[in-house]
């Protein structure tokens, strides 16, 4: 089992699963201590690394743990299987359009954009409306859905016609489950999971507003992307430096710069699967073209 987790994150345009592996083993984790914690009658120890993970209402007690913006869309309730069960199941279908279609690392980009703005929504509603700042200081919020609303709606708003086959209902564009759910956190933004219906909201949103700037040429998920790239580079141990010495070789003739070796064509074709078309460079691009002439 360890072997098949770990050969996820080493396979290309898996995101989707390595989020979802992500999200499964922290609920298995939070899962056993709350057994335990039971067991044993030590719930204080439970609840209280529940607290550090959990986004507080209260914008007082955020600004203490403000990394719960993030953690929280990576927690769900251990109560029961169905919060996280529906979560991935949603992600998992609507996450494969988005890598097929934008890539790899725009997935990754949207799903923490997606929980970043759910988490910003929800304490803007908490702390200025009434109806809801009543009770704050007792509120906390778990859950991926912001971020699954945002990756499901990004889908809708950029193939919206894109059919799925649903039992008992058969062929539905998703522009239309896109729609129902949408229409259903609306509803449920007074009820008894309001924070969490308020959070689908701001993701649903983000997920609307990030592909439309993605067609007008601006990538508002560009420095998640590099910040996780840099982040990677400090885990990487850093190359031995090893001198060489060769005969010079002769230049190549200038008409055949852009023409590319079937090698240098996979990495180009290996880097749009994971990033998409526009992440090549005009060289790339050119090599690209002229490989297809052949």
């Amino acid at each position: 089992m360890f072997d098949e987790f770990k050969n996820a994150f080493q396979r290309q345009n898996n995101s989707h699963v390595q989020l979802i592996i992500i999200n499964v083993a922290v609920f298995g984790v939070l899962a056993v201590l709350s057994v335990f914690s039971k067991l044993f009658d030590f719930t204080p120890f439970y609840e209280a690394i529940h607290e550090q993970l959990a986004i507080p209402a209260l914008f007082a007690t955020f600004i203490s743990r403000p990394w719960t913006i993030i953690s929280y869309a990576f927690v769900h309730d251990v109560s029961g299987i169905f919060h996280i069960l529906f979560n991935m199941l949603a992600f998992y279908w609507f996450a494969k359009l988005i890598i097929e279609y934008l890539g790899n690392d725009k997935l990754i980009a949207l799903y923490f954009l997606g929980a970043l703005a759910g988490g910003v929504v929800y304490l803007i509603v908490f702390n200025t409306i009434p109806f809801y700042s009543e009770h704050n200081s007792l509120i906390r919020m778990v859950g991926a859905s912001a971020a699954v609303y945002a990756v499901l709606v990004a889908a809708a708003t950029l193939l919206p016609d894109y059919t799925f086959f649903l039992l008992f209902f058969g062929p539905v564009k998703i522009k239309y489950i896109a729609l129902i759910y949408i229409v259903i956190s609306f509803l449920g933004s007074v009820g008894e999971n309001a924070g969490g219906n308020v959070a689908h909201l701001g993701g649903a949103l983000m997920g609307y507003v990030y592909v439309k700037q993605l067609q007008a040429g601006v990538n508002w998920g560009g420095w998640i992307t590099s910040t996780l790239d840099w982040l990677k580079g400090l885990t990487k141990p850093s190359p031995k430096v090893k001198i060489t010495y060769r005969k010079t070789e002769p230049k190549k003739p200038a008409g055949n710069f852009n023409k590319a070796t079937q090698e240098e064509i996979d990495v180009i074709l290996d880097k749009i699967s994971d990033r998409g078309y526009e992440s090549l460079t005009k060289e790339e691009k050119e090599k690209l073209f002229n490989a297809s002439k052949k």
